[in-house]
């Protein structure tokens, strides 16, 4: 990326010391002195240049600095995202460098919205962003900015951008992780949410789409989940999200903000056409979905899987749940922003709303990567409870949306075709375009 910044302090330096030089050599014409002005300094030479020769140079340096500042991405005058156009909805994607938020990124900008991504990378693939970018190079279409959620920066990215809507993905988010670093993913997940709302009404940002998570119910005692069943999260995971869910009704009471919460199940896939995929980092491996193990297994990476209890009271003995493809997921919350209204919160499960036991998805990933993977059952893991899974009606009826992408060997192996392609993950080895 090109250093505006650096490119303008040369050329306003050396301005400076031309102007400098002429006011000397009119009115100081003893050789051999120097004028220090912050650091800089500027030697006046005996000899006395041309007139006409320093007025041009003055222009053209003139001419140089205000073009180089008017590329610069914060310049307001001139950036494209620092405006509202009619008919273009410009949404921020936080988290839009990770697995779901780059997929929703795609998708928006396959529909036309203009999108900023802000990210940290901690978890997310700036490869993914470099993707992007290539895809729609067109001015005004995407922007990634690296930063932090928890940082002072993010009130200024707010003043220096016109949103229209925000789609908060950024987040960590596992489960084992949460219980042992509870801190980490409060201050993530529930205190960055604080700061987005409080940005969001300082700056007169009106649409929220917050992704949630089916975590937050807990452990309920009567299947499927509706929205209304009671959550009663068991993790700090869960129990952040439920936070913030809480902080955003509460919020939006007192305002006339459009707001929709989508609590969604076990994400899998990846996009048909092969663009993006899921590229955990390798320290996060062991933490990650039951996809990746499996992809992990296939390719040799792990020895094979270990499931964790076979004496469920269900149909094979394994835990059953709901896996939603991620370009139905990503389908479900571009609905939701064009069905958001003001004063009006909507609420939804995100779901497929049939349960597939443990077992069958492994048999379904064998059958996927054709590879005879090995298996091994442990005890149960504490805390696991049997069945989990959706009731999709509300979002059915409401938004007109249903999962499409319900056959989970085809879900896989699109997956697994990516994964093949992309063994080391993305390519990092490029700059990203300006």
């Amino acid at each position: 990326m090109i250093d505006y910044k650096g490119m303008i302090g040369v050329v306003l330096y050396f301005s400076w010391c031309r102007v400098v030089e002429r006011f000397r050599s009119r009115n100081q014409p003893r050789a051999g002195r120097s004028w220090f002005f912050s650091g800089m300094d500027c030697s006046v030479s005996r000899r006395k240049p041309q007139l006409l020769v320093k007025i041009i140079m003055a222009v053209l340096l003139t001419a140089v600095s205000i073009f180089i500042l008017k590329q610069a991405p914060g310049f307001r005058g001139t950036s494209v995202f620092a405006k509202h156009d009619a008919g273009v909805t410009h949404v921020l994607v936080t988290g839009g460098a990770g697995y779901i938020g780059s997929h929703a990124t795609l998708r928006l900008l396959k529909d036309s919205y203009r999108v900023t991504i802000v990210d940290n990378l901690s978890r997310g693939n700036i490869g993914a962003v470099k993707i992007l970018l290539k895809l729609f190079p067109e001015p005004g279409r995407l922007q990634f900015i690296f930063a932090d959620l928890g940082d002072a920066k993010v009130d200024r990215i707010f003043a220096q951008n016109a949103f229209d809507a925000v789609m908060h993905f950024a987040a960590v988010a596992y489960v084992g992780e949460s219980t042992l670093e509870p801190l980490r993913y409060y201050h993530n997940i529930t205190s960055n949410t604080l700061v987005i709302l409080e940005s969001m009404a300082k700056h007169g940002v009106k649409t929220l789409i917050y992704s949630s998570t089916c975590a937050t119910y807990g452990e309920p005692e009567k299947m499927p989940i509706t929205e209304k069943t009671p959550q009663f999260p068991i993790n700090p995971y869960g129990k952040a999200k439920k936070m913030a869910e809480d902080m955003i009704l509460d919020f939006s009471k007192t305002t006339d903000m459009a707001v929709m919460i989508l609590r969604y199940f076990n994400v899998i896939g990846s996009d048909p056409e092969g663009r993006l995929g899921e590229a955990p980092r390798s320290e996060l491996r062991e933490q990650g979905r039951i996809s990746g193990a499996c992809f992990d297994a296939a390719r040799g990476i792990i020895p094979g899987l270990k499931v964790k209890g076979r004496d469920y009271p269900t149909r094979d003995g394994t835990c059953i749940r709901d896996y939603i493809d991620v370009t139905d997921l990503v389908d479900a919350h571009v609905k939701a922003l064009d069905k958001a209204r003001p004063k009006n919160v909507g609420i939804y499960n995100v779901g497929t709303g049939k349960g597939r036991s443990v077992k069958e998805f492994v048999e379904a990933c064998k059958k996927a990567t054709g590879v005879d993977i090995k298996v091994d059952y442990l005890e149960r893991r504490p805390g696991d409870y049997a069945e989990v899974y959706s009731d999709p009606s509300k979002i059915n009826k409401e938004l007109n949306w249903t999962a499409e992408y319900t056959d989970l060997e085809q879900s896989l192996r699109i997956a697994w075709r990516w994964q093949k392609s992309h063994r080391n993950g993305y390519d990092t080895s490029l700059t990203i375009p300006t």
